[in-house]
């Protein structure tokens, strides 16, 4: 018996979910023309990545396997009613996530994403940090959830804009300095001599890592390995207006 995918199939539900009436307003959702999207009708195939990125209210078991409820369960399903908790509501047409829920101040919480000041990233990288040591507020994401995000942190800056605005919440996943494969091109947070750092990293030199704002006024530059102390990946960001 196969055990292929029908990802052909996915893609019709996701058009007949969003109630689009052609294949060229479905397409212009997904941001792609529609010769890719006949495209990945024919060959049974499609880009998961941007999916994630575009269906933020889909359920990624469905997305993966094309089984299960399309829509992802609202977190009030999922978690105990708890008091100063409010009701998480996702935008169908952004990234942006709304009414995010808040655990104010609860270091005993089970559920939630703790963030921390950007100060605590190096102990928190290293397992050095407990989430107790701070006065954190925890957010229940489940998209973050999913991501096995460990902490979120507060942009400062315009060195990332116009990918980050002063104030959004990034999450991130502590990575294992001595053991890391990185992802040339992606957003990092690097605990260093110079303090904490949201950057782009490309390749540099030797032992040097390019680093690189999105923000054309900054100058990149390049940074030893032995000046990083810690170090995370950005998997997200919850965009605040």
């Amino acid at each position: 018996m196969s055990t292929e995918i029908d990802k052909t199939q996915i893609l019709k539900d996701l058009k007949t979910h969003y109630s689009f009436k052609s294949d060229t307003d479905f397409a212009g959702f997904l941001g792609i023309s529609v010769q890719t999207l006949s495209s990945w009708y024919t060959r049974n195939t499609f880009n998961i990545d941007l999916l994630y990125a575009k269906c933020v209210n889909i359920d990624g078991n469905f997305l993966l396997t094309g089984k299960g409820n399309i829509e992802k369960r609202n977190v009030e399903d999922m978690l105990p009613n708890e008091t100063g908790t409010k009701r998480v509501t996702f935008s169908h047409k952004t990234k942006n996530i709304k009414n995010v829920t808040d655990l104010v101040n609860e270091p005993d919480a089970k559920y939630g994403i703790p963030l921390i000041p950007i100060d605590a990233m190096a102990g928190f990288g290293t397992g050095g940090v407990q989430v107790m040591d701070y006065d954190t507020q925890k957010y229940v994401v489940p998209e973050f959830t999913e991501l096995n995000v460990d902490f979120m942190l507060r942009v400062k800056g315009s060195s990332m804009y116009p990918k980050y605005n002063s104030g959004d919440l990034v999450a991130c996943k502590k990575l294992v300095l001595n053991d890391i494969f990185f992802q040339w091109n992606k957003v990092y947070v690097l605990d260093t001599d110079q303090g904490a750092l949201i950057k782009r990293i490309k390749k540099g030199s030797d032992d040097h890592l390019l680093i690189v704002s999105d923000n054309p006024s900054y100058e990149p530059y390049e940074l030893h390995l032995s000046q990083i102390h810690a170090i995370a990946i950005v998997l997200g960001v919850i965009r605040l207006e």
